[in-house]
């Protein structure tokens, strides 16, 4: 475990936010502009500080970098670890760089209440950037659960009409899933105090229990609750379309764009690696859920006659994808699934960000409102259909580069589950395809479309950079693949091993059938002689 700069900077990343909500809570209300300015500010501050974790990271070696680790509560084995490896190293960029382009979206959106919307923000960043640094079971939980109140404010403060019930039902179904996930904790944290008379939430070293196939079948289904709610999976994706509609756009790109991300990485960072046995049992059975999802989740998108519910559905489909490639567990599969969190982050946040700017327009997301819009914004059309094709996975486009890898994965593992997943792609083509021609084709029926403006300045400002990204990794994505390809051999040599070790337990149980039933035949030959 090191640290390549000798100076915390995962907890600077993490915390600074606080200095610029200090800063806000003695500004006076009436003073939008500077909170707003304050805010954005500071989530830039940190978006510059993450820069160095990048070129510092060393992709040769699987060990946690930029290790951060003080004793907290000894006697309860709680400590202040904070690390990173290549699994979670672009998410802590990504999580970065969305921020301050959330919070300048927000200029014009929100005009009431502007003080507490940014301290919620940036509240938010701070329990995101928590759970993909920390390294102790505890302080993991810790950030988890902080993540949920600002979220919880913003959809239900600053959302639309059906705010309270989407909160309610958001923190709900997040919280179900947290307590279950707190009890498998617990009972982690005293079956390692068992095994060893030393009692410690450090989430490394859980990967060294020797747990029974049994207990970790049960520990497995608890972590996957709370997990498969985040992503969220079929059947527990109820609480998205809600939450998306009625969140500000801002929330909806912090939600789409990391807070998801937060349930696939824990797949990765704890089911995988604790539980290998029960990971190999459930592959079966998470993939068709996954796969369930990704049609599903396309067809309904289909349906919808309002553009940020589409948005929302297909959200389904493409992390429905990240656990299919993930629970192949190849290198091409989760290496795959990594990568396309991250281009789903950049996507579909754009996507929600056009949605944004087309509500501040015309205060209607429903598709049947517009049409014609690219005859008067031109340039904001041309950006729509890039962020489209990137979400459709059009080759060039970093879209193409996750779908590409993940199908390569499953056809490996099985070739039934991902014949059956690339119906998403087509689909997905058409839902984004068709909603696309109804709201920028055709002749302009509204005479409120033929007086929209393109796109501002400050719209250029927080589009283009995602658009810039989105470009890159279509085409040239070595520099993101490469950082992470170390970590993903080491997570996946730990199942290996298991895979391993259950052949020749098989194989042991074979020969010693055939040795009892030749001792057996041995014996009746005697006893006929």
């Amino acid at each position: 475990m090191i640290n390549a700069l000798h100076f915390p900077i995962l907890s600077f990343i993490t915390f600074f936010p606080l200095v610029g909500i200090l800063f806000i809570c003695f500004l006076k209300d009436e003073h939008h502009d500077l909170i707003r300015w304050v805010a954005f500010l500071t989530a830039v501050v940190s978006f510059v500080f993450s820069i160095p974790l990048y070129f510092h990271f060393d992709s040769n070696t699987w060990n946690m970098q930029f290790v951060e680790y003080i004793p907290w509560v000894k006697d309860f084995g709680i400590s202040y670890h904070m690390g990173i490896d290549g699994i979670s190293l672009f998410l802590i960029l990504l999580t970065t760089f969305l921020s301050p382009l959330a919070i300048l979206s927000t200029w014009t959106a929100v005009t009431k209440q502007v003080k507490g919307y940014m301290i919620s923000l940036l509240f938010l960043e701070v329990g995101m950037l928590g759970v993909f640094c920390a390294l102790d079971f505890f302080l993991f939980y810790v950030f988890w659960e902080v993540m949920l109140i600002p979220m919880y404010f913003i959809i239900g403060i600053w959302g639309g009409p059906r705010r309270i019930y989407a909160a309610v039902k958001f923190f709900i179904y997040t919280m179900s899933g947290s307590v279950l996930m707190l009890i498998a904790i617990l009972f982690l944290y005293f079956r390692h105090y068992k095994e060893t008379g030393e009692y410690t939430f450090n989430i490394l070293t859980y990967h060294t229990l020797q747990l029974p196939a049994n207990v970790q079948f049960w520990l497995f289904l608890a972590f996957f609750l709370a997990f498969a709610i985040k992503v969220p999976m079929f059947p527990f994706h109820t609480w998205l379309p809600d939450a998306h509609v009625e969140a500000p756009t801002a929330g909806s790109v912090i939600l789409a764009g990391v807070l998801l991300k937060m349930g696939t990485y824990g797949f990765l960072r704890f089911s995988l690696p604790i539980f290998p046995q029960a990971t190999l049992n459930a592959i079966p059975y998470i993939m068709a859920l996954a796969v369930i999802g990704i049609v599903y989740g396309a067809l309904v998108s289909i349906a919808q006659d309002d553009i940020k519910k589409l948005v929302a559905y297909s959200s389904v489909s493409h992390l429905g994808y990240c656990m299919l490639g993930m629970f192949a567990l190849n290198m091409e599969g989760v290496k795959g699934s990594i990568i396309q969190m991250v281009n789903h982050g950049l996507s579909t946040g754009a996507l929600f960000l056009i949605v944004g700017m087309l509500y501040e327009r015309r205060h209607t997301r429903l598709i049947a409102d517009y049409g014609g819009i690219m005859k008067v914004m031109p340039v904001f059309a041309s950006i729509f259909l890039l962020v489209a094709f990137s979400s459709m996975g059009v080759p060039g486009l970093n879209g193409f580069i996750g779908e590409l890898l993940i199908l390569i994965g499953a056809f490996k593992a099985n070739i039934w589950f991902a014949s059956v997943a690339t119906l998403g792609l087509v689909f997905g083509a058409v839902y984004l395809l068709w909603m696309y021609k109804r709201v920028m084709y055709g002749e302009i029926t509204h005479k409120e479309n033929k007086l929209l403006k393109d796109m501002t300045r400050r719209e250029y400002a927080y589009l283009l950079p995602i658009v810039f990204f989105i470009v890159w990794i279509g085409l040239f994505p070595k520099p993101f693949l490469d950082k992470m390809t170390t970590s993903v051999e080491h997570l996946l040599q730990k199942v290996t091993d298991q895979k391993a070790q259950n052949t020749m337990t098989i194989e042991g149980q074979k020969i010693a059938a055939l040795n009892l039933n030749y001792t057996l035949q041995n014996r009746a030959l005697s006893g006929r002689e």
